[in-house]
């Protein structure tokens, strides 16, 4: 089983590196898993939208073009949401029913994912309907896997 995390832009933060590698290296217990980066389109500081549309199809473009066949799980604010205990059970399910065993969560930059991307993805998910960082998001993101994983293996963690 893997699982890959694609995701617009470079952490930049000690901190949320450390966070990264500390969850990869927790969930190497379960599975496989892969954080990979596509650079950031820029958009100049007056963020007009037509700018923000064009960065956000340069960064789709990026994604499309290295997403392996998987099944893909889009992170957008407009997803489904879970519980703990129900996002273990979509992982378990997807790994079941899915040939090949893969799955890859794509997180956006700060303007999030273009229509693209949600369309390719097999399944759209929100981990909350508050908005994070996209950096941060990484870190909850393989958090959430962890805590998928340990529920998955009924071991204690979750509560």
């Amino acid at each position: 089983m893997t699982i890959e995390l694609l995701c617009v832009g470079k952490i930049k933060e000690k901190y949320l590196q450390s966070a990264i590698d500390e969850y990869v290296k927790r969930l190497s217990k379960f599975i496989n898993v892969k954080v990979r980066e596509i650079s950031e389109a820029r958009v100049d500081k007056h963020e007009r939208e037509a700018d923000i549309l064009v960065a956000l199809q340069k960064e789709a473009d990026q994604i499309l073009a290295k997403l392996p066949q998987a099944y893909v799980i889009a992170l957008a604010i407009e997803g489904e949401t879970l519980t703990s205990e129900r996002f273990s059970e979509k992982l378990d399910e997807i790994f079941r029913f899915h040939p090949g065993n893969r799955i890859v969560f794509v997180i956006g930059s700060s303007y999030g994912l273009a229509g693209a991307v949600k369309q390719r993805a097999d399944y759209t998910m929100s981990f909350s309907q508050l908005t994070f960082p996209h950096q941060l998001m990484r870190v909850i993101a393989l958090e959430q896997l962890y805590r998928a994983m340990k529920i998955m293996h009924n071991e204690p963690y979750h509560k």
